[in-house]
């Protein structure tokens, strides 16, 4: 997804124009707000670079998809240290924390980090696979929870029906 593609310089427009025409028939240029569900899904999917905010963290967890991450400011720092550290299911893309901002332009990185990131995320070494097999495993229990018997699904279950206790109570 490319945000605010139309407001960037005309070096940057066709620079993404070049790119749309080489990813033709093989990947796809989203410009503006993508279903981010929808595609975190689709099997073709191998690794998602993200900031990493708390929607993307559960969607990538539950999806089973391994995350470069990216954060900008706030909970992203604590929520790459859970993807990476904790889980393992992530790879940083080396912006600290140390760098709290609120615009964009204070946390670009190097084109070489971005390499680094990617590489290490879709490798072929022993690390990058234990990272997919991990990411793999949090989905299949994700879905698991939300399935009838799940976790997820009998905690909801019973929260609604606390709801109609109280209701009876009152009438």
């Amino acid at each position: 997804m490319v945000k605010q593609a139309e407001a960037s310089p005309p070096e940057v427009r066709e620079w993404l124009g070049a790119l749309e025409a080489r990813a033709a028939g093989r990947g796809l240029v989203v410009r503006g707000w993508a279903p981010q569900l929808a595609i975190l899904s689709h099997r073709a999917v191998g690794g998602f670079v993200t900031h990493y905010g708390w929607n993307s963290l559960l969607e990538s967890v539950a999806h089973g998809v391994p995350v470069v991450t990216w954060p900008h400011f706030a909970d992203q720092f604590l929520n790459e240290r859970l993807a990476v550290d904790v889980l393992g299911v992530g790879v940083p893309i080396g912006v600290t924390a140390a760098v709290m901002v609120f615009d964009d332009e204070s946390v670009a990185v190097a084109r070489g980090d971005v390499a680094r990131a990617v590489s290490a995320l879709m490798g072929e070494g022993k690390e990058a696979g234990e990272r997919r097999r991990r990411a793999r495993e949090y989905g299949e229990k994700a879905h698991g929870a939300m399935e009838k018997g799940g976790s997820s699904y009998e905690n909801l279950t019973q929260l609604i029906e606390s709801f109609g206790q109280v209701e009876a109570r009152k009438g």
